[in-house]
């Protein structure tokens, strides 16, 4: 780990983020999760595929 790391983490410690901050955060990542989800239940949508050929 580099020293450019460990200041970030040192930074991060001594000014938490607000709570409000983590919730978006949490949210953001739980989105995520569920599109993955999602995805790997359902399939790929055929309206998003990308059509081969059109050269």
């Amino acid at each position: 780990m580099s020293q450019f790391w460990l200041l970030r983490l040192k930074h991060l410690a001594l000014n938490r983020p607000s709570p409000n901050m983590l919730k978006l955060v949490a949210v953001i990542v739980i989105a995520c999760f569920a599109l993955y989800f999602f995805e790997q239940t359902y399939g790929w949508p055929e309206w998003l595929t990308v059509d081969k050929g059109l050269r």
